[in-house]
């Protein structure tokens, strides 16, 4: 079975934020069922395709937010507005649907599309009708763009993303409606979405690598650690969370690390918070703390934080959105969503309660769970094209 793996930014072998992480994973489960896999969209600027004989480049493109100019968002804006749809997809707009058109002729036969998210399947909707599909939602992105106008500090930010939700409500309704199966990264979005089916769809477990860890000795050098992209306003909701709520009830000497990029400025008003930006080994960095903070309280989807805490077995204290599309929580994470028991169990949790486990069996049940569902949805697949040859 050869299909077209579309999605808005190809790996380029050195993944940094929580979506290219879990499109190594979800590509890896669906060469190892068998399928032959192209891969095709946009790669940031400057990079390359780390596979480029199985990737089509459309182009190169930045579609952060956030290192763009003042003009750059205006004419985004307006071009969304011009054209009725979403923010997040006119970014990819650098090409026209005859393009990517061009580009699919160039692959060659294909049987069927792997829609990796919403925004390339948005921006050329007209693109993707021709063969059957299954579609990979990372979030419930409609919810996210809810949540993100709830919390937005500005008339103008709160229209912006409520017209984005009610957007892309409409497209998460038409690709799940049209795509044979359905994936999703937790079970309480295929409910969101409406495919809590399982003959429809399933949650796929993730994996931050390819091989699970070896337990090995560490040095721990801060009480805790927190690494992310603060940029991207689910994640900055909770970081805001914790640093309001949650900090001021530690004791003045804990020691806190957070690494990532940031927009703005935050003065952290706890004298042990120190903003440390990008670091070279984010596995090294959270090894390096006595227990990991994860704070999510917004989105949906799941957390990929989460999943190296607990495949690396350090020991964590969590909110209860941040082990979303975890069946088994390991031993050794303590879950808190009132912020003075969050503050407690992290001081406790420093102090040495609990400790580290061997985090390698948890690693297992995570890509065992990947890959059967992968078979699930291809089958389903594979079904529905010899009803179609029939």
């Amino acid at each position: 079975m050869h299909l077209v793996f579309a999605t808005s930014i190809v790996p380029d072998g050195r993944p940094t934020t929580g979506y290219e992480i879990a499109n190594a994973a979800i590509l890896g489960a669906l060469r190892r069922a068998g399928a032959r896999v192209t891969v095709l969209g946009f790669a940031w600027p400057g990079s390359q395709p780390s596979e480029p004989d199985q990737t089509v480049l459309l182009g190169h493109v930045d579609v952060r937010t956030d290192n763009a100019s003042l003009c750059q968002k205006v004419e985004w804006t307006a071009r969304a507005m011009a054209a009725g749809t979403t923010f997040s997809s006119i970014k990819l707009r650098i090409v026209s649907v005859d393009d990517v058109r061009a580009a699919l002729r160039g692959i060659g036969p294909i049987d069927g599309y792997v829609l990796n998210s919403v925004q390339l399947a948005a921006a050329f909707k007209e693109v993707f009708d021709d063969r059957p599909s299954i579609f990979v939602a990372h979030n419930v992105e409609h919810r996210s763009a809810e949540e993100n106008a709830a919390a937005a500090s500005s008339a103008l930010q709160r229209f912006l993303f409520a017209r984005e939700a009610r957007l892309l409500k409409t497209i998460e309704t038409r690709l799940c409606r049209k795509a044979r199966f359905v994936f999703t990264l937790a079970d309480e979005d295929r409910v969101a979405l409406g495919v809590d089916d399982d003959a429809r769809s399933a949650v796929l477990p993730l994996v931050t690598r390819e091989v699970a860890p070896d337990p090995t000795p560490r040095t721990v050098t801060c009480d805790a650690a927190l690494i992310g992209t603060w940029t991207w306003q689910p994640n900055r909701i909770g970081l805001d969370w914790f640093l309001e709520k949650v900090v001021p009830h530690l004791r003045a000497d804990f020691r806190i690390r957070i690494a990532g990029r940031i927009a703005g400025t935050i003065e952290p008003r706890h004298p042990g918070v120190e903003f440390v930006g990008r670091v070279p080994d984010a596995t090294d960095f959270v090894r390096s703390a006595a227990v990991i903070p994860l704070i999510s309280t917004a989105g949906s989807g799941v957390q990929l934080k989460t999943i190296e805490t607990f495949e690396l077995g350090l020991p964590s204290v969590a909110t209860s959105l941040s082990l979303r599309g975890i069946a088994e929580p390991p031993a050794n994470c303590v879950v808190a969503d009132d912020p003075i028991a969050f503050a407690r169990a992290m001081e406790e949790a420093a102090a040495g309660a609990p400790r580290d486990i061997d985090g390698r069996s948890f690693f297992k049940r995570q890509l065992a769970g990947l890959d059967r569902n992968i078979r699930r949805g291809l089958a389903v697949l594979a079904e529905g094209r010899q009803g179609v040859a029939a």
